[in-house]
């Protein structure tokens, strides 16, 4: 137990610090985070290009939906009408 406490109370000899060269990214880590950067921001663009597209379809198909229901149901009514009374006139 002794040679363990020794060990742990003993102080540690400085770092070496690494030669700059072998640490610094350089050009070629500047081309390589640049790229990254450029390639997220486009994807995020072209993301939201397509939820907004997926939007404006969505409400262009609610809207033909909503015209098909109207009709539908004009139809519908009409053809009530005449059930009621068939001495009505029709349009």
């Amino acid at each position: 137990m002794h040679p363990v406490i020794v060990a742990l109370a003993t102080t540690p000899s400085p770092a070496v610090t690494p030669d700059e060269s072998i640490v610094t990214p350089g050009p070629l880590g500047f081309a390589a985070i640049a790229f990254i950067g450029i390639a997220v921001f486009l994807l995020v663009w072209d993301m939201l290009r397509r939820i907004r597209r997926g939007r404006y379809r969505e409400e262009v198909n609610a809207e033909l939906d909503a015209e098909e229901q109207a009709l539908a149901a004009e139809r519908a009514s009409d053809v009530d009408d005449e059930d009621i009374d068939p001495a009505a006139p029709r349009r």
